[in-house]
């Protein structure tokens, strides 16, 4: 009895582990690139750091990942990050003339400090059903919804310079 009960703890502990390193950490804001072109309505409005984040997580999560958020991700970092930057927003039209919305994002994956993996990321709307009786920020999220989930199936299966998206 005493034999099987560590030989229990004995592949939990390996499991957990296992668990341990299946982990991929990104950061719960995702930060405008420095030279990203985006209205500073777009910026102050929409949330976009957040949403994309949030989306991510939701789909890798639900997918059989594990993806953690964290205030701050390093490349440096001993475990599996992701580290993202949005590289572009377009809220170009509104819902009389329709939408032009689009939305850009890239990324690399990290594990033990080390590049394992990286892409670039696009996916453009025009607001989809009853456009006409949304708004920027509305359609803007619908697009970092479904980058969220490219980024996401991504994950399950990385590699470098990945074109994701609309970019596909």
């Amino acid at each position: 009895m005493r034999k099987l009960l560590y030989v229990a703890v004995a592949t939990l502990g390996l499991w957990q582990s296992a668990y341990a390193a299946d982990v991929v950490t990104i950061q719960q804001k995702i930060p405008f690139n420095e030279d990203a072109e985006v209205a500073g309505a777009v910026k102050r409005e929409c949330q976009l750091e957040e949403h994309l984040s949030e989306y991510v997580a939701k789909f890798g999560n639900d997918g059989g990942l594990k993806i953690e958020t964290a205030a701050d991700v390093s490349p440096s970092s001993a475990n599996r990050v992701l580290v993202m930057e949005i590289t572009g927003a377009v809220s170009d039209g509104n819902a009389f003339m329709g939408h032009h919305k689009s939305m850009s994002v890239k990324g690399k994956l990290y594990d033990g400090g080390q590049l394992v993996a990286s892409f670039k990321a696009k996916r453009n709307s025009m607001g989809g059903a009853f456009a006409g009786f949304k708004g920027n920020c509305s359609v803007l999220d619908r697009t970092s919804k479904e980058l969220g989930e490219d980024i996401a199936k991504w994950l399950g299966q990385p590699k470098m310079d990945a074109m994701l998206g609309d970019l596909d």
